[in-house]
């Protein structure tokens, strides 16, 4: 495979929430990340899917959730992508986000050292698992730009994805598909928790392993991840990526389009994982300084708005508004 093929990092996460405007108000007024897009599941109009990012929407910094009407509250068990991680840019901004989550009563522990940086774990309502981990000694991807009129000072505020926490009973297997086939490295072990980086590494570019066969498969519903995306460079990497599950028998979805990014989706035994475009982008629609205020659809969906608008619950994402 040719260098320029193989991931560039983690470009997304997309979890699942049981309340869309109460998931808003968590990652815009309490983690003071922006929504960047509010949109539907192209796959199910009848579910909004909304982004949460740095600045710009740059690839590498998004956390996404679905809103699946009368999901049922996911388990919590091994084979699940089971912790989310976000970046910040310093040991002094893990301090600052615990001092805000006292005083916002956010679940959270203490602040821990792992694989040689200090992180610090939470939680929302809906017991989704997260994670800061501070950029201090990080080399490696490039993190993204605070968003400018978020409510955390810049100096502190989470600027784009960091480690994402993957809890498997079937180590041996799942780490060689990772190692051989996506082309990360293992780079540290402690306990039963393996690190691995991919491309440049550092925090924007890796994931953790969690060796857990003890308990019981997670059950996927609110509160629960439905899927990790690892960066590609552009389509003609797509290619390279689908001849090669083609040819070794794996399942795949074929090429997407989603519009603000390109897309190929593989099951690996559990675990749902998408390899995605860093372009076009999410200002593909909308200008910088409204983006997420109002319904953007890709222009397959466009003919169907005022059906849309007329079955999905509206929710008021105006900045002016809050």
């Amino acid at each position: 495979m040719r260098e320029q093929d193989k991931p560039l990092g983690i470009h997304h996460v997309t979890a699942m929430t049981s309340d869309v405007k109460k998931n808003y108000d968590f990652f815009t007024e309490v983690l003071g990340m922006r929504l960047v897009k509010k949109t539907v599941n192209q796959d199910d109009i009848y579910t909004y899917h909304t982004y949460y990012a740095d600045d710009h929407g740059t690839p590498g910094t998004t956390m996404t959730f679905f809103d699946f009407p009368n999901n049922p509250k996911g388990a919590k068990g091994t084979n699940t992508i089971s912790r989310s991680g976000f970046r910040v840019p310093s040991d002094a901004a893990i301090e600052y986000y615990k001092q805000r989550f006292e005083m916002l009563n956010v679940t959270h522990e203490e602040i821990k050292e792992e694989f040689g940086r200090k992180v610090l774990s939470f939680w929302d309502e809906d017991e989704q698992a997260y994670q800061l981990i501070s950029d201090e000694k990080n080399v490696g991807v490039t993190a993204g730009i605070p968003w400018k009129n978020g409510p955390v000072p810049e100096e502190f505020a989470i600027y784009g994805l960091g480690t994402v926490e993957i809890t498997i009973s079937y180590m041996e297997q799942f780490n060689h598909l990772m190692t051989n086939l996506f082309t990360f490295k293992e780079i540290a072990r402690e306990g039963n928790r393996h690190l691995l980086e991919v491309g440049e590494g550092g925090n924007g570019a890796q994931i953790i392993l969690v060796e857990n066969e003890e308990d019981k498969d997670a059950v996927q519903g609110y509160g629960e991840v439905h899927h990790l995306a690892f960066r590609l460079k552009d389509r003609e990497s797509l290619k390279v990526w689908q001849e090669l599950f083609d040819q070794l028998g794996l399942p795949n979805s074929g090429y997407v389009d989603r519009y603000y990014f390109e897309s190929l989706y593989v099951r690996l035994g559990h675990i749902l994982v998408e390899l995605a475009t860093d372009e076009p982008g999410f200002m593909e629609d909308e200008p910088y300084e409204t983006l997420g205020e109002s319904l953007s659809l890709a222009p397959f969906l466009e003919s169907k708005r005022e059906y849309i608008e007329g079955v999905i619950k509206p929710f008021d994402t105006k900045r002016g508004s809050h």
